[in-house]
């Protein structure tokens, strides 16, 4: 059953909140619970892992490609002036790894997608779980769920639907994917059909568009009331679930869809709000610290202190805060917040290179931050010494950590860490700051949040700034 209370689903002012405790957010916890058990027959990680692998396994060949051909001192990376996916390297990226030019297009939007590649303005460069990619089975699942989360970004939808019933299926296609997960095994079409038309039908309830029909109104009733569009779903529906084959979410044919085990664990992680969590590394000490960082995600505030200290303690101040920026230039948005919460501890010392890091875009909000507290700013107002640009990044930035390696209500909640007064100035400022995890972040958000006009709102522009409307 389904809630049939009127709900007033337009965009709701954000209540602003000072913007440096949002990289804090990411070691707020919840008391710990035990951790769900899968169904049964749910696949183990390492299993799953392994499939994710191998459906993403065109993407990660054209990422490590993109890292030799694209990467910094490569002759290939200035033949064509710009090191983006042009014709031109598209071409050379065919011509290299034997295949042709569309495949390799569309293994690069996978790439992008899931997280393997971020392409900063003309340059591209391989993101963090690339470089895990075969060590880390935790960082190959979240890379295949965001590239899940994206799968309406993933294939063309259909031109010739209005947008708004576009993404009316793309709103009901959760439940769809709940009932396919619960019923363990081949659904006909046709049973998927009348869900989805159930659901639409709900969302354009909640939103008061009913049916209307002539004389079904009296003298006092409304004029013209708004009527639903008639937009058949059965070939969006057809489009839907080929875009979640596509990515591996399920399998399509015969006139019935199943869910993959990895679709079917996914839905389930969604389900149950939860994610991979990453595995602390013992002996945190003795780590580099990008390990010790790692191993420090999970602890509370108080418990990571004492970590980065024992850790401080045990080398040279100079080569720690060395070895610690260069985690923060990472690509683990995580690691650069608990990197300058580890340059803290420090203090005095680090003054200097923190100073030495402020041309570097990434760094720069962190590193302003830094220095306004180590002056002797209160940290609830150090946000105030950035520009409205560097904000926006940082709040980009910090979201991609959550959405990476946080619980999905952190995600929702980290909406009011923005300093935009509203979601539509948000949305136009987050697209124009460029960060390159702007399109996983809107779309993990898209993805969390309950509200479906918040919803449809954000995942437009997770499509826009993919398309580069």
């Amino acid at each position: 059953m389904t809630s049939r209370i009127p709900r007033d689903s337009r965009l709701r002012l954000v209540r602003p909140r000072p913007l440096a405790a949002a990289p804090r957010a990411v070691n707020q916890r919840r008391p710990r619970r035990p951790a769900p058990r899968p169904p049964e027959g749910t696949p183990a990680p390492a299993e799953l892992a392994r499939m994710a692998r191998t459906g993403l396994a065109g993407a990660v060949r054209v990422a490590r490609w993109a890292d030799s051909a694209l990467g910094p001192g490569s002759d290939a990376a200035t033949a064509d002036g710009k090191a983006t996916l042009s014709d031109a390297t598209a071409e050379r990226a065919a011509a290299g790894l034997g295949l042709d030019a569309d495949r390799i297009r569309a293994d690069w939007d996978t790439a992008r997608l899931a997280g393997l590649i971020e392409v900063h303005g003309d340059n591209a460069r391989p993101g963090w779980r690339l470089r895990a990619w075969d060590r880390d089975d935790s960082a190959v699942l979240r890379g295949w769920v965001a590239l899940f989360d994206a799968w309406s970004l993933a294939s063309p939808e259909p031109a010739e639907f209005e947008p708004a019933a576009v993404a009316e299926v793309v709103s009901a296609m959760p439940q769809v994917l709940s009932f396919l997960q619960l019923s363990a095994g081949p659904v006909p079409v046709e049973q998927l059909l009348d869900l989805l038309q159930q659901r639409v039908t709900e969302l354009r309830t909640e939103r008061c568009e009913v049916s209307y029909e002539p004389g079904a109104a009296g003298a006092s009733g409304p004029a013209e009331p708004r009527p639903i569009a008639d937009t058949p779903l059965a070939p969006l529906l057809d489009w839907a679930l080929t875009a979640l084959a596509a990515v591996g979410a399920l399998t399509y044919g015969d006139g019935q869809a199943t869910l993959t085990p990895l679709g079917s664990w996914a839905v389930w992680v969604k389900l149950e709000q939860i994610c991979v969590a990453a595995q602390s590394p013992a002996g945190n000490i003795e780590q580099s610290a990008e390990d010790m960082l790692r191993g420090c995600a999970q602890l509370r505030p108080n418990a990571a202190r004492a970590e980065y200290r024992a850790w401080l303690a045990a080398r040279p101040v100079g080569s720690a805060v060395t070895e610690l920026l260069a985690a923060a230039r990472g690509d683990d948005a995580l690691l650069r917040g608990l990197a300058f919460e580890a340059l803290r501890v420090v203090g005095a010392p680090a003054e200097p290179e923190v100073h030495a890091v402020l041309d570097d875009p990434a760094l720069r909000p962190y590193a302003l931050l830094w220095l306004a507290e180590h002056d002797g700013v209160d940290p609830e107002d150090a946000h105030e010494v950035l520009t409205r640009e560097e904000a926006t990044w940082l709040w980009v930035d910090t979201a991609a950590a959550v959405a990476d390696h946080g619980e999905t209500s952190m995600l929702i909640r980290h909406l009011e860490a923005a300093v935009q007064p509203t979601v539509p100035t948000l949305l136009d400022e987050v697209r124009a700051v460029g960060h390159p995890r702007t399109v996983q972040v809107l779309v993990a958000l898209a993805a969390a949040h309950p509200d479906p006009a918040l919803a449809k709102a954000v995942r437009r522009a997770a499509f826009q700034v993919h398309t580069g409307g």
